[in-house]
């Protein structure tokens, strides 16, 4: 049995949907409040579903029992509920799997995590006080790391609006960035249960090509034949709403503090060679052409 904490989420469904496929046990973890959808859509893969909250111990024990791995995916960042933050789901939650994990025996825990960034802020602090739990824990363990995830980041959520052609563009947008598709990490994940080159290891992810947020933009208006509109977001800018949102004197917001940490980190870029990788975890990388071509495709383009 392979438990996903997250299941409802976009990963952990993406996860549930490819083991499932390839016969594999699963559970995933739901909350009261779940959008009932998407956790009809775990029922009619097969999922054996679970109720419970990285904030309710109790609920992970029952949740760990007779399980074999744990998936961790979840995080506050893109869908809250009452009483979830950072530090309570990100932070404790995660902290309190680990042990509810531990208690249950698990064979392997992998932890869905992002690469470190030099920088101090709510989502780094807590995930790295998580892998060092991890590592500490004594289960057999393998931390992911992916970077920017096309599905998200080049999303309308965060200005990238294929069909308005407009984008958002952090900084002068040449910061070179290995972004990865979701499904790719997911693949990651898959890859890592039971394998022996990936225990007690940490992998950073990225895609198979660098690209900077011009390239890419560059790649979208070659495939839809429209030139974006772009919106630059100036890098001075950036580091005045980060400095604002760490003041005390207006009330520091973690998870804004963590974003705009991310997107100042969107203007250095980040750049992963994926080979070491590649011989742990055999997986096919998905180029951003390819992503931008699917995409469109399912948008009737």
């Amino acid at each position: 049995m392979i438990l996903i904490v997250g299941a409802t989420g976009v990963l952990g469904t993406e996860i549930c949907r490819r083991l499932r496929e390839a016969g594999r046990a699963v559970r995933g973890l739901y909350r009261e409040g779940s959008d009932p959808a998407k956790v009809a859509r775990l029922r009619e893969m097969g999922v054996e579903l679970a109720r419970g909250d990285l904030k309710d111990r109790a609920s992970l024990d029952r949740a760990c029992q007779g399980v074999r791995v744990v998936i961790e995916t979840a995080s506050s960042t893109l869908s809250r509920q009452e009483g979830d933050s950072i530090a309570s789901v990100d932070r404790d939650g995660s902290l309190a799997l680990i042990a509810a994990a531990k208690a249950a025996s698990v064979a392997q825990f992998v932890y869905v995590s992002f690469p470190e960034i030099a920088d101090e802020f709510p989502l780094q602090d807590a995930k790295r006080e998580v892998e060092r739990a991890l590592r500490a824990s004594g289960l057999p363990f393998t931390i992911l790391q992916p970077t920017y995830f096309m599905e998200i980041w080049l999303s309308p959520a965060l200005g990238f609006d294929v069909e308005a052609a407009k984008a958002r563009v952090y900084g002068a947008g040449d910061g070179p960035i290995s972004w990865i598709a979701l499904g790719d990490v997911a693949a990651a994940a898959i890859a890592a249960v039971d394998n022996p080159a990936a225990l007690n290891r940490s992998f950073e992810l990225g895609g198979p090509e660098a690209l900077s947020h011009n390239q890419v933009i560059a790649i979208f208006e070659a495939l839809t034949g429209r030139a974006f509109a772009v919106e630059r977001v100036d890098e001075a800018d950036l580091r005045a709403r980060r400095a604002a949102a760490r003041d005390p004197q207006r009330g520091v917001d973690p998870l804004a503090q963590s974003f705009d940490a991310l997107m100042l980190h969107c203007v250095e870029g980040k750049v992963i060679d994926m080979r070491p990788t590649l011989a742990a975890l055999p997986i096919e990388l998905t180029p951003l052409r390819a992503y931008a071509a699917r995409s469109l495709g399912q948008k009737g383009a």
